[in-house]
């Protein structure tokens, strides 16, 4: 158990003094907190107010347009030719022309501009055009269109989780959100870290350093200190990640002063208003993400993370003692990686139904729980199912680990050999 931990440590030494470790660690959480305070300042900031001219031969809309804010509407008094001509002059953002209209089939409606409009432009000019002809078209059959828009109702559902602890509030989209954060966290650095391992292996075993390791240690002891101390050096990138861009993140938005709370919505609900005419503000995010129970979450993802990277890093490590390098390793990734892939690709029927039996089936089954019972803690799945995949993701480490080690110890003394799934299952029977 000493060699392990000594190898456990020059594992992990070795690579987080290495410069890429380093700088990484120092540009992520850069790039991750931008990420979030650009998104907000871009929704948050004043946009630069648009003009628009209007010709309106149908006589329907004269003056019947009003400004947001983001467009204003002019009317000049002139030909469609000569509005043409003037837009290479003017400041106009465009020109809206609308000829005589069919209420019933309103065609021909064109917006005329030196370069494609923004789709907040095109969406809210559709919304004006449409909600004026549906105003006229109810006039014109004695519906009166403020009675109409009162009978209109939403309604906005609230979730109460009834557990054995009583009720508690709940918030599907707040779960979702998280859990899918939180299960692509777990595929990223599980694949990242894996093949770490493959390479690391691959390394040590065509300089021949290994030869000399393996006269004082064990080829079994030599692959769990490597498998444990790259899994550390991950969960060690992973915790600097999350503090930095969590500070970083925090003290751009005070040098900018953009309150989060105040920010109504995202530039895709804006399209969404703009198209629809719904004025309603989306949800309190930020004040429902206080239903996810996140003492559970932290808990299950630093398990899942440890356990998934131990799970697969063993077989990455077996496949990387077989093979001399890269290029031979791909044929025996792809066994490996397959399940990884298809547990993210299991993610939206997941979604669906989070509590169904593929769900449940796909978080016991070591190959794919990691990513999917993720997915699924924010939806608070029974204690019982976490528990059996708990046991299961460690039966699965084990398991994975004594299969590895067969493939392991003579596998990394081999050099030259042409290897392919019948040697190493011969290799696997081979007895000490």
């Amino acid at each position: 158990m000493n060699k392990i931990g000594l190898i456990i440590i020059r594992e992990y030494l070795t690579r987080v003094r290495k410069k890429s470790f380093i700088i990484m660690s120092l540009i992520g959480p850069i790039l991750f907190g931008m990420i979030f305070v650009v998104q907000f300042w871009l929704v948050s900031r004043d946009s630069e107010e648009k003009y628009v001219e209007v010709i309106d031969e149908s006589g329907y809309f004269k003056n019947k347009f009003e400004g947001t804010g983001a467009i204003s509407f002019t009317f000049p008094d002139d030909n469609l030719e000569n509005a043409k001509n003037d837009l290479k002059t003017n400041e106009s953002y465009g020109l809206l022309y609308i000829p005589q209209l069919d209420l019933d089939n309103p065609q021909g409606v064109t917006f005329f501009a030196e370069k494609n409009p923004s789709i907040e432009v095109q969406s809210s000019l559709e919304w004006f055009i449409k909600n004026e002809i549906e105003s006229i078209k109810l006039k014109n059959s004695g519906i009166d269109k403020e009675q109409l828009d009162k009978i209109k109702t939403q309604v906005s559902l609230n979730v109460i989780n009834i557990t054995d602890k009583g009720e508690k509030e709940g918030d599907v989209t707040v779960a979702l959100v998280v859990g899918y954060i939180a299960a692509f966290l777990i595929y990223f650095f599980i694949f990242l870290y894996g093949v770490q391992t493959l390479r690391g292996v691959i390394e040590e075993k065509t300089s021949r350093i290994v030869e000399i390791i393996i006269s004082s240690v064990k080829p079994f002891q030599l692959m769990m200190g490597k498998i444990i101390g790259i899994g550390a050096v991950g969960l060690t990138q992973f915790i600097i990640w999350a503090v930095f861009t969590l500070v970083i993140y925090q003290g751009a938005l005070t040098f900018y002063n953009i309150d989060i709370s105040k920010t109504k919505q995202m530039e895709i609900s804006q399209n969404v208003q703009a198209a629809t005419g719904d004025t309603t503000e989306m949800p309190e995010i930020f004040e429902k993400i206080n239903t996810i129970n996140f003492p559970i979450l932290i808990g299950a993802f630093l398990f899942y993370f440890v356990g998934g990277f131990l799970f697969y890093g063993a077989l990455f490590a077996a496949v990387g003692s077989a093979v001399d390098n890269d290029s031979d390793a791909q044929q025996f990734q792809l066994p490996i990686t397959l399940p990884l892939i298809m547990s993210i690709m299991l993610l939206s029927a997941i979604i669906r139904d989070p509590h169904g039996s593929l769900a449940f089936w796909s978080s016991i089954i070591p190959f794919t729980s990691p990513v999917v019972m993720m997915m699924r803690i924010p939806f608070d799945p029974p204690v019982w199912q976490i528990i059996l995949s708990v046991i299961c993701m460690i039966g699965g480490f084990i398991f994975t680990t004594w299969l590895a080690g067969r493939i392991y110890r003579v596998g990394i003394l081999m050099h030259g050999a042409k290897v392919n799934y019948k040697i190493l299952a011969k290799w696997f029977m081979m007895r000490n």
